[in-house]
C-alpha cells in the first residue's frame, strides 16, 4: 500500500469514527433527582371562590388543608436545592422530559414514612425499573432509601403519526397505587418527536410557545364525605390555580389527563377558544381515569377565560380555574 492510499484509508477511518462519535453524542441521557416528601397542602390558598366570590366555597371550604405527599425535583444528588416550578403546576411533581432516542435516569429518594415508588406510563423499562409489582427491585423503596430508575424513550414512547410534536404520559407511585395517587404522588412525562426539540440540551418542542399540563381529579380526603371530595385541577379548587397565561397568537399546547375513580369522567372545556385534537376542531375534550390527551390552540381573543370540567356536579364542587390571554 502506497503512502497516498494509506492516507486515504486513515482519513476514511477517522471520518467513520467521527460520524459514530457524533451519533453517540446525540443519544442523550437525561438525569433527574426527585424526592418524595410529606407536605401540608391547601386546596384553596385564598380561602375564596375565585370564580364566583358571592357563591363561596360551600361544604368544600369547611376544611382546606390536608397532609399530602408530593414528588419534589432537585438540582442534583445533594437534594438540597429544589427546582423552581410554575404556579400552574400545583400539586404535580416535576416535569420529566425526553426526546425519542433518549435514556431517562431518575434518582429517586424516599423522604417519607412509607414505602413508595415511581411508575411511568408509556416509556420502555425493564421489570426492575417498572416501579410496580412487589417482586421487582424498584417496586418498594423504603423510607430513607433511594433507587435509580432507567427508562428508554423508544419510538413507541413518542408521538405517533397523528400526534403533535409532544405527547404526555403520567408517572405515579404504585406500591398501593390508588391510595398514593390520592395522596398526591403524580407527575407528567413529556416526550418530544426526534428533530422537533429546541436543542440538544433543551428537549422542549420548537413549534409551540407554551405547554400547560392539567390534571383533573377528585381527591378523596374524608372517606367519601362530600366536604372532603376536592374536585381539583392540579390540586386546586374554585379558581385557586394560577398561572395559565399566554398572548393572542401564541402557540399553546395543553396536556390534559385524569386519574381517580369512576366519578373521574371529565369533559374539559375552554371558554373563548377552540383546540385541535388530532385534527378535530372542538372546545371540549373527554378524559377518563389514567387517560392523557395533548391538544393545540392559538388564542384569538384577549380575556380571562374559564377552564373547567363540564360535568354539572364537578362544576358545582369547584373543578374550574381561569386561563388568561393578554393582547
Amino acid at each position: 500500500m502506497n503512502f497516498r492510499h494509506r492516507n486515504r484509508t486513515f482519513i476514511l477511518i477517522f471520518l467513520v469514527i467521527g460520524i459514530f462519535s457524533s451519533f453517540q453524542v446525540q443519544a442523550s441521557v437525561r438525569e433527574y433527582w426527585i424526592a418524595a416528601e410529606k407536605v401540608s397542602w391547601n386546596y384553596a390558598p385564598s380561602a375564596r371562590n375565585q370564580i364566583d366570590p358571592d357563591a363561596g366555597l360551600g361544604v368544600w371550604g369547611e376544611s382546606l388543608k390536608y397532609t399530602k405527599y408530593r414528588y419534589i425535583g432537585y438540582t442534583d444528588n445533594s437534594y438540597a436545592v429544589p427546582l423552581s416550578q410554575d404556579k400552574w403546576m400545583g400539586i404535580l411533581g416535576p416535569q420529566i422530559r425526553g426526546v425519542v432516542g433518549d435514556t431517562i435516569v431518575v434518582h429517586f429518594l424516599n423522604r417519607t414514612d412509607r414505602k413508595l415508588s415511581m411508575h411511568p406510563h408509556g416509556v420502555l423499562y425493564s421489570k426492575d425499573n417498572e416501579g410496580a409489582d412487589s417482586n421487582s427491585k424498584g417496586a418498594n423503596v423504603l423510607p430513607g432509601e433511594s433507587y435509580e430508575y432507567t427508562w428508554i424513550v423508544d419510538e413507541d414512547a413518542g408521538p405517533g403519526p397523528n400526534d403533535p410534536s409532544t405527547i404526555v404520559w403520567l408517572y405515579h407511585s404504585h406500591v398501593m397505587g390508588e391510595e398514593e395517587i390520592n395522596l398526591g404522588l403524580v407527575g407528567a412525562i413529556i416526550i418530544t418527536r426526534k428533530g422537533m426539540e429546541i436543542s440538544y440540551s433543551n428537549p422542549s418542542p420548537r413549534d409551540v410557545d407554551h405547554e400547560f399540563i392539567s390534571l383533573f381529579m377528585i381527591f378523596n380526603e374524608e372517606n367519601d364525605e362530600e366536604s372532603g371530595l376536592k374536585h381539583a385541577i392540579n390540586g386546586r379548587i374554585f379558581g385557586n390555580l394560577n398561572g395559565y397565561e399566554t398572548k393572542i397568537g401564541e402557540r399553546v399546547r395543553w396536556h390534559v389527563a385524569a386519574l381517580g375513580n369512576e366519578q373521574d369522567n371529565h369533559t374539559v372545556h375552554w371558554h373563548g377558544q377552540t383546540v385541535l385534537n388530532q385534527g378535530h376542531r372542538t372546545d371540549v375534550i373527554e378524559v377518563l381515569p389514567a387517560s392523557m390527551v395533548s391538544v393545540d390552540m392559538t388564542p384569538r381573543s384577549p380575556g380571562s377565560w374559564l377552564l373547567h370540567c363540564h360535568v354539572n356536579d364537578h362544576m358545582l364542587a369547584g373543578m374550574s380555574t381561569r386561563w388568561h390571554v393578554l393582547p
